[in-house]
Formats: C-alpha cells, sequence, structure tokens
C-alpha cells in the first residue's frame, strides 16, 4: 500500500514538472508567472522533503495537483486572460474574465482539506462543529495574507504588478477573493468530509 501511495505521489509530481515546463514556455508575463507559480514549486518541494514522515491521502494529493493546474494556467496566461474565462464570460454574459474568481475559490477549497489533514492528525481535533469552524478560519486567514502579499508586490513592484494583482477594474476584488476563498473552504468540507475521513482511515 505504501508503494502505492508513493508510485502515485511520484506520477503526480512528475506530471506537475511538466505542467510546470508547459506554463513557463513564454508566458504573457515573466514577473506575473514567477509570482504565480512559485507557490506550486515550493509546495512541490515540501512534499518531496516531508512524504516520508507525513505522507498526505491520496484523495489530498490529487486534490492539491489540480490546484496547481489552475496556478499554473493562471500563471501563463495572467489571470485577467485566461482563455477559457473569455469563453465563460461570452457564454453566461459576464461583464469580466471571471477565471481569477473560479481560482480564489479553489484557494479556499483545496487547502481547507490540507488543512483538515493536518489539524486531525497532529491536533487534538477531532470531526465536528469545532474542526470545521478552525479550518474554515485558517482558509480566510491564509486568503487575507495572500491579499496583503498582493498589496505588497503593488508596492514593490507598481505597475509592473498589475497583471499580478489581476483586479480588472473592480473595487471589490480584495473582498470577492476572500470571500470566495471562504465559500471554497466550507464547500469543500461540506462535500468531501465524509471521504477525506474515509481516506484517513485507510491511511
Amino acid at each position: 500500500m505504501l508503494d502505492v501511495r508513493r508510485g502515485e505521489l511520484l506520477a503526480l509530481l512528475g506530471l506537475t514538472m511538466v505542467a510546470v515546463a508547459a506554463s513557463a514556455w513564454r508566458p504573457a508575463d515573466m514577473l506575473t508567472w514567477v509570482m504565480e507559480a512559485a507557490p506550486v514549486l515550493v509546495g512541490a518541494a515540501v512534499l518531496i522533503l516531508t512524504h516520508r514522515r507525513f505522507p498526505l491521502t491520496p484523495l489530498t494529493l490529487r486534490l492539491l495537483f489540480l490546484h496547481a493546474l489552475v496556478l499554473l494556467l493562471g500563471a501563463h496566461y495572467t489571470y485577467a486572460q485566461v482563455p477559457v474565462g473569455f469563453w465563460a464570460a461570452e457564454a453566461f454574459d459576464l461583464a469580466r474574465n471571471h477565471y481569477d474568481r473560479f481560482a480564489h475559490v479553489i484557494q479556499g477549497f483545496v487547502p481547507a482539506i490540507l488543512v483538515r489533514e493536518i489539524l486531525l492528525r497532529t491536533s487534538p481535533l477531532y470531526p465536528g462543529k469545532w474542526l470545521f469552524v478552525v479550518v474554515a478560519s485558517i482558509c480566510l486567514a491564509f486568503s487575507a495574507f495572500y491579499e496583503m502579499i498582493e498589496w505588497w508586490s503593488a508596492v514593490i513592484y507598481g505597475a509592473s504588478a498589475e497583471a499580478f494583482l489581476g483586479t480588472q477594474g473592480d473595487p471589490w476584488d480584495t473582498q470577492w477573493d476572500m470571500f470566495l476563498a471562504l465559500l471554497g473552504a466550507v464547500t469543500a468540507q461540506v462535500l468531501l468530509s465524509r471521504a477525506h475521513d474515509k481516506a484517513l482511515e485507510r491511511l
């Protein structure tokens, strides 16, 4: 069983590196690519360093892989220019490219399961209301911290960081981003808690 999990981890890491290479090929804005792809590269390194003493469930690994793909697609085009976002805007008569909105839902959805797993395995918390609230709160705090990173980037790089910010002229973009991350964290726990508990039992 351990060999199977290790094999899946290696396969997902390999596919992630392929996606990184594809994303890095002639990106729309190199500075934006570096800032958006950095969490994927750091996360992959952490997984490699910790997988022996703290292996994650297959469910969490697969979600992390999907999150990496979302980030790398946004990194390649910049979030405001992802083609699928323009398709959705045209199909549903939207006023803007909403790929960044989708990405912020995922920013809450996937980390919620990762945080839930870490807390259940390392803290006195157990499945229930308090775990639900703590996980959602941590995800919201992470989203708020990410918004501060965007703010600091704007201060440091000025207009060069505009593609990274991806506000598309929306004065409420920061608030929307945090709300959608919270929504993603709540949705993940509602939909996946039982499956996650079973995956933890098998682990």
